[in-house]
């Protein structure tokens, strides 16, 4: 996993990995999620991907946009 920098300070975000059609997050909380095209979306897996590379906003559009569309959670 790859530490999330988030930009404007503190996130609920911890870390994140790329897969094929898919991010995993995992949480300050320690939990773990993934997230697929099937699941949540192509459009919001890009767009969660993409927030993630840039280190902004991913936690709160999570919060917004995504919620329980995760196809797993690992931990």
């Amino acid at each position: 996993m790859e530490e999330y920098n988030h930009s404007e300070g503190a996130s609920g975000v911890r870390a994140y990995e790329i897969g094929h059609h898919s991010i995993t997050l995992e949480f300050n909380d320690g939990s773990t999620y993934l997230y697929t095209y099937q699941s949540a979306g192509r459009e919001v897996v890009e767009q969660m991907i993409k927030l993630a590379q840039e280190g902004k906003g991913l936690n709160s559009y999570v919060s917004r946009r995504v919620r329980a569309a995760y196809a797993e959670k690992l931990v």
